[in-house]
């Protein structure tokens, strides 16, 4: 591009695999805007949650090692941005002066209630609202996003609700960390090890956009587990769907979710947690109309699409214009950089 004669007025990138490893190089003179969503760390997030994990001393290498081109892309940006304070914590703290705290936003005209929402399944049975629908949403099922957890959850619910359906969205593969040991994939492991009647357990695998903003909308029960780890766009498009969310009490759930306010918190590694307040939530639905309503409102105002598109347009609009991120800035607050543009140094010419 720049041998054909063009010169960006800002770049925009997700740095985490290398993409903007080389944006200055070639482009010296242009901003260079970068998106920090994960710094890894041996310790304080999800390496070692689960105390059944072996970490090694050459794990803990692996992990530093894993941060060089994080590492080097703090270094290049000229601005940065993280979705939530806590991945934005996770960044050195000598780089957090630049670095801006803005969610990439959830479509709140898309993911929305609808009473009157109906979920087809495959087989051809309808569910709506009328039914107990518990829901459950990763990329991936995996440990990472607690589905061991939730299906034990799900054997002893079945006991407790001999009418409920649960409808699960996500792929087989393996988003991160590991597959299991003894090869297969973590459904095949988990289904082994519990006993369901799997008229009632509905796996959907991945499905496009419209139909999962179907499943949501039908949601009795909305359950989202993991590890202290990226915070799944799908939680928060549950909750902009008025979904009841039943989420693990871990980071960075807990900076969007408060506890009986706008979703109810429970022990990542107690199954039986989940199932009380999947139940308590089940035979009360009326009482629990004003913690639904108060996740949408916490999506509107503070994730709403538009909104953060605004927060991310005037960054870009700072940088093109010359203003840079200043350290040291007697009116800096975490997650809100002040942008100025850099004072002069004179004439260049030597004394």
């Amino acid at each position: 591009l720049k041998e054909k004669g063009f010169t960006p007025d800002v770049i925009v990138a997700h740095p985490g695999w290398g993409e903007a490893l080389f944006a200055k190089d070639i482009f010296p003179d242009t901003p260079l805007l970068n998106y920090f969503e994960f710094y890894y760390r041996a310790y304080g997030a999800d390496v070692g949650f689960n105390p059944e994990d072996e970490i090694s001393v050459d794990d803990k290498c692996r992990i530093r090692v894993k941060n060089t081109v994080n590492f080097l892309a703090l270094e290049a940006a000229d601005a940065g941005m993280s979705p939530t304070f806590w991945q934005y914590s996770r960044n050195p703290e000598e780089f957090h002066y630049k670095i801006s705290v803005i969610h990439d936003g959830i479509d709140t005209n898309m993911c929305r209630p609808d009473p009157r929402a109906t979920l087809t399944l495959d087989d051809g049975r309808v569910l709506s609202r009328d039914d107990e629908v518990i829901t459950y949403v990763a990329r991936n099922l995996e440990p990472y996003r607690g589905f061991p957890q939730f299906m034990c959850a799900v054997e002893m619910l079945q006991k407790e609700r001999p009418n409920a359906h649960f409808v699960i969205v996500g792929a087989d593969g393996i988003s991160y960390g590991r597959a299991p040991k003894e090869g297969g994939t973590w459904k095949e492991k988990c289904l082994a090890e519990v006993s369901l009647d799997m008229d009632r357990v509905h796996f959907l695998d991945s499905v496009p956009y419209v139909r999962f903003a179907e499943v949501l909308r039908v949601s009795a029960a909305h359950i989202y587990l993991t590890y202290p780890f990226v915070l799944s766009w799908s939680m928060m498009e549950a909750m902009s769907s008025g979904c009841l969310i039943v989420g693990s009490r871990t980071a960075p759930v807990e900076e969007v979710i408060r506890d009986g306010e706008n979703g109810l918190l429970v022990d990542f590694f107690k199954p039986e947690e989940v199932v009380e307040q999947v139940v308590r939530v089940l035979e009360h639905p009326d009482q629990m109309q004003d913690i639904r309503d108060a996740a949408r409102q916490t999506v509107m105002d503070h994730y709403d699409l538009e909104k953060c598109l605004a927060g991310q347009i005037t960054m870009i609009k700072n940088l093109v214009n010359g203003h840079r991120p200043v350290m040291h800035h007697p009116r800096w607050e975490p997650g809100k950089p002040v942008f100025e543009k850099p004072k002069a140094t004179g004439s260049g010419k030597a004394a």
